[in-house]
């Protein structure tokens, strides 16, 4: 099984509001970004909520499995420890990670870095020289990921320090943020 983890806890403080909230098209941000995964074909899909959680599963309530991260406060690695934490406990094999904030990353470009899914897989999107999401973290690196979320930093370290593979997505996806009105 490969699940799909979206990361949607932050109060987006330099956007005004939580990112979760934002609407994109006809549906919020966090619609689009689990639709992206279950496009994708993540066989689950659990999205981290942490600012307004209740007022985002109030105006989302189609979401799938949803978690609250009681730590969203300091920073996306807490969230990432959080949803790994839930996903150890089931039989997932790797999580391909994704930001609610990057409305540009393609349900394609998901099944580009899915296809190389295994337990000991790591892989993350690219775009030209860049590296970017999605992010795919097999089983066997979920402790050692856990272990360097930190703060605002997600697995960013942990994939510096191992051999990734990155797999071309630039002309398929976009993965900038949205970080300001």
């Amino acid at each position: 099984m490969i699940a799909g983890l979206l990361l949607a806890a932050g109060a987006g403080r330099r956007y005004g509001m939580p990112k979760a909230l934002v609407r994109h098209g006809d549906r919020l941000l966090v619609q689009h970004a689990a639709g992206v995964l279950r496009a994708a074909g993540c066989d689950r899909v659990l999205v981290v909520l942490g600012a307004a959680a209740d007022e985002v599963r109030a105006a989302a309530p189609d979401l799938p499995s949803t978690v609250v991260n009681p730590d969203w406060e300091s920073g996306m690695g807490s969230s990432l420890r959080t949803g790994l934490g839930v996903l150890a406990e089931t039989d997932a094999t790797a999580a391909v990670v994704l930001l609610v904030d990057m409305p540009g990353v393609s349900a394609e470009a998901v099944r580009r870095v899915l296809a190389h899914a295994s337990p000991s897989a790591l892989a993350q999107g690219g775009y030209g020289d860049r590296r970017g999401h999605p992010v795919l973290l097999g089983r066997d690196h979920w402790a050692g990921v856990a272990a360097s979320a930190v703060g605002d930093r997600g697995a960013r370290d942990y994939l510096r320090a191992h051999d990734v593979l990155v797999v071309p997505v630039g002309d398929v996806a976009d993965d900038t943020d949205i970080d300001v009105k």
